[in-house]
């Protein structure tokens, strides 16, 4: 039954990882990384395809191995949180500044990791963090 569960959750996050490559605002990066981590638990063949994706494959190898980040999806993720605390505003929501502060502590979050393999390799050998958790 936890395998059918699984199965069901890396379906519905690759679907819309797929949807958050193609549509402004919605993000590929979490989708992806919820099925990988939902395909590893309930179908190992899924979980393989994944890593060897031409599109998410990259990303999914970098993220797990060295906790990469890329640069475009740092910048993109900033874009697209601005614009949307932006419409908020212009549309006088009751949630904009908790919407705001939310937005302020996920880029910062996403910024303390290293955007390429080079920037993780320099923080290793010099013996920084590479983000907050190692």
């Amino acid at each position: 039954m936890k395998k059918i569960l699984y199965n069901i959750l890396g379906f519905i996050c690759l679907a819309m990882a797929y949807i958050g490559v193609v549509t402004p605002g919605i993000p590929f990066s979490i989708f992806i990384v919820i099925a990988a981590w939902a395909f590893a638990k309930g179908n190992k063949r899924m979980h393989q395809w994944l890593y060897n994706h031409k599109l998410f494959g990259k990303f999914l190898t970098n993220w797990s191995n060295k906790r990469i980040f890329p640069f475009y999806a740092k910048i993109s993720m900033v874009i697209m949180m601005s614009l949307s605390v932006f419409l908020l505003w212009l549309h006088n929501s009751n949630g904009t500044i908790y919407v705001a502060i939310t937005c302020i502590l996920v880029a910062i979050w996403a910024w303390r990791y290293p955007d390429s393999i080079k920037e993780h390799d320099k923080r290793v050998r010099s013996g920084k963090r590479i983000a907050w958790l190692k």
